[in-house]
């Protein structure tokens, strides 16, 4: 600028060389970016959560029918997840409405 004083050491820009204002942009475009995901998702975040317990509920059934003695065409590689399933057993038999385990040997209520 015609008639300015030139700016000395220290005076203007920061000592960083104007990082500090390419972090600030970058925790904008950052925070945008978070709201513009969230505001997308948000309409299918029930239909997702309905999906993938209706999912877990169809695994839990296959894996819990071998126990009970249902046929079953995966029953080699279902028994060997029965302890993982273990946890979730109790919540997913009082979905399914059943008010006590429906295994003898798995008696978890």
């Amino acid at each position: 600028m015609p008639g300015a004083e030139p700016l000395g050491p220290g005076q203007g820009r920061t000592a960083t060389g104007g990082r500090g204002i390419v972090s600030r942009a970058r925790r904008v475009v950052g925070a945008v970016a978070g709201w513009a995901e969230a505001s997308y998702h948000l309409p299918y975040r029930s239909t997702m959560a309905r999906a993938r317990a209706d999912e877990d509920d169809l695994f839990l059934l296959m894996v819990a029918g071998e126990a009970l003695g249902l046929p079953n065409p995966m029953g080699y590689h279902s028994l060997e997840l029965l302890p993982a399933v273990y946890e979730r057993f109790h919540a997913w038999h009082q979905r399914m409405g059943m008010d006590r385990s429906p295994l003898d040997h798995l008696a978890c209520c």
